[in-house]
């Protein structure tokens, strides 16, 4: 398997107005691949402008956001690029689309990279924050597993998460159980009966 960058790329609408989404970007033979799958605006925007702009950070609240609806980060312009990254970022990389492999549900764009730049330091691994991570990629695929695998996966996680997590991780958390917490909720109540 792959290396994949999880991460938050901005493409562009047609009007240039920028769009942020979490998304995994595949290392392979020299290129980094964007895949979203259809239908998706990054896909639609991608397809429109071949320009992306990749921001790392080991903020677990920003992957938690985006999951749970919220996209509007504050943004800083990268110089000589039309795509912003995120302001609070690591760390971030230009891509340009050089081909593309198509597919019915999830195309691939073979990137580039045209520039990185750090802008904070790393300080280091913690497991809370890729439990977030691990739980944000859950609850974006819900319709897709079992109850029991979904609780399994929790279950797991959450040790992560009582013993490394600081108050942001926590705050993080709590977001994407929500999220999941409504899901299941939602799917375990009774369809309504039609009248006769």
């Amino acid at each position: 398997m792959p290396l994949i960058h999880e991460c938050v790329v901005t493409t562009l609408a047609a009007e240039g107005q920028p769009h942020v989404a979490p998304l995994g970007l595949i290392e392979e033979g020299g290129y980094w691949i964007a895949a979203p799958f259809r239908p998706s605006t990054t896909l639609s925007n991608l397809e429109r402008n071949g320009k992306l702009t990749a921001s790392f950070t080991d903020d677990a609240r920003i992957f938690a956001s985006l999951v749970t609806g919220v996209r509007n980060f504050p943004l800083t312009d990268v110089t000589g690029w039309p795509a912003p990254r995120l302001s609070a970022a690591l760390a971030h990389a230009a891509l340009e689309v050089e081909r593309v492999e198509e597919d019915a549900m999830r195309p691939r764009f073979f990137c580039r990279v045209q520039h990185t730049e750090s802008h904070r330091p790393f300080l280091g691994m913690n497991r809370a924050r890729a439990a977030v991570l691990e739980a944000a990629i859950l609850a974006t695929r819900l319709d897709r597993l079992s109850r029991e695998k979904i609780d399994s996966e929790i279950a797991y996680l959450k040790i992560a998460i009582d013993k490394t997590a600081g108050e942001d991780e926590r705050e993080a958390w709590e977001m994407v159980m929500g999220k999941i917490a409504a899901h299941l909720e939602k799917a375990a109540a009774p369809s309504p009966t039609l009248p006769r």
